[in-house]
């Protein structure tokens, strides 16, 4: 293998706008942001919920919780394999090998990140505050806002974690997607494919990507705090 000619091709796919690669990054982007999406809700929701309320088992709670970040994602996916195939629990919708199952995947997998990010940024904040909205009249769902709105920077901070776990996993999205072509070939199975047949080009070009994405994310996140606090100082 001659490593710069190796990168040199990867740039040229990268400039060239090659069709079979940039399907790749849209399935990836398309698979990761929706099951985000549809993990985000019910995660704030859950952490808010353990990090402020007291009940019997909250330990154990975040225990299991914490304990669900170790979980590997290949377990992950040998599970909800198990749970959609043509013999489980779910077999009958067909999810299996699809773009639907890897979003049900990554949902999976976000979740307790999200729940993680949220249960800390929530327990990490000033108990005075919800008592303040409670005593100026708020319900419940507007105490939570309040409390969510308060500590916005780890909740940004728990989507773009969420993100770039799902983003970069490869055992899940590979046990249910099935790493098809045009599909559900995402960025880290491409990669993972191309390399095992010694085809290294399109295997570096989609982990510039992958790079690159991180870069773009956290860059965000740090221009967002950078402009906030500088919003709030001259207040």
């Amino acid at each position: 293998m001659n490593i710069s000619i190796a990168i040199q091709d990867a740039f040229s796919l990268l400039f060239s706008g090659d069709e079979t690669l940039w399907n790749i990054v849209w399935v990836s982007l398309k698979t990761s942001l929706v099951g985000l999406a549809f993990a985000t809700p019910p995660a704030l929701l859950l952490g808010y919920t353990i990090a402020s309320h007291a009940f019997p088992g909250r330990r154990i709670a975040i225990w299991l919780v914490q304990a669900a970040l170790s979980l590997p994602t290949v377990l992950i996916g040998l599970l909800l394999y198990l749970l959609l195939s043509r013999q489980g629990l779910l077999g009958s919708w067909q999810w299996l090998f699809s773009q639907t199952g890897i979003i049900a995947g990554q949902a999976v997998i976000a979740f307790p990140v999200l729940t993680a990010f949220t249960l800390s940024a929530v327990q990490s904040a000033d108990p005075r505050l919800a008592e303040t909205a409670i005593t100026l009249g708020a319900n419940r769902r507007q105490v939570m806002w309040t409390v969510l709105h308060e500590v916005r920077f780890g909740v940004m901070a728990a989507l773009i974690n969420g993100f770039g776990r799902v983003l970069s996993e490869v055992g899940c999205a590979m046990m249910v997607g099935g790493n098809i072509a045009g599909e559900t070939r995402t960025i880290t199975t491409a990669i993972a494919l191309e390399t095992s047949k010694g085809e290294f080009a399109q295997g570096i070009a989609l982990g510039m990507v992958l790079i690159a994405l991180a870069l773009v994310m956290n860059a965000a996140l740090m221009l967002l705090q950078g402009d906030t606090r500088n919003a709030e100082q001259l207040q």
